[in-house]
């Protein structure tokens, strides 16, 4: 994700988004140490997107504990 399109994203849209990164980011975590990922350079990517969203989050003051619930 460039950060263009993150900084472009409503506030639902950012922390929908923000679910679905930490989900990938986990997902690949545990291919990763079971040994099935192929392409670890995706795991820098993930981790990358959720800080990047996670940024912008705080930036705009989003409260994050009580969106995601």
């Amino acid at each position: 994700m460039k950060a263009a399109e993150a900084h472009s994203m409503q506030d639902i849209e950012l922390v929908e988004k923000l679910k679905e990164a930490r989900e990938e980011a986990f997902n690949l975590r545990l291919r990763h140490a079971t040994g099935e990922l192929e392409d670890s350079a995706a795991l820098g990517r993930a981790r990358r997107d959720v800080a990047r969203l996670l940024t912008i989050a705080k930036q705009r003051k989003i409260d994050l504990e009580r969106e995601s619930k």
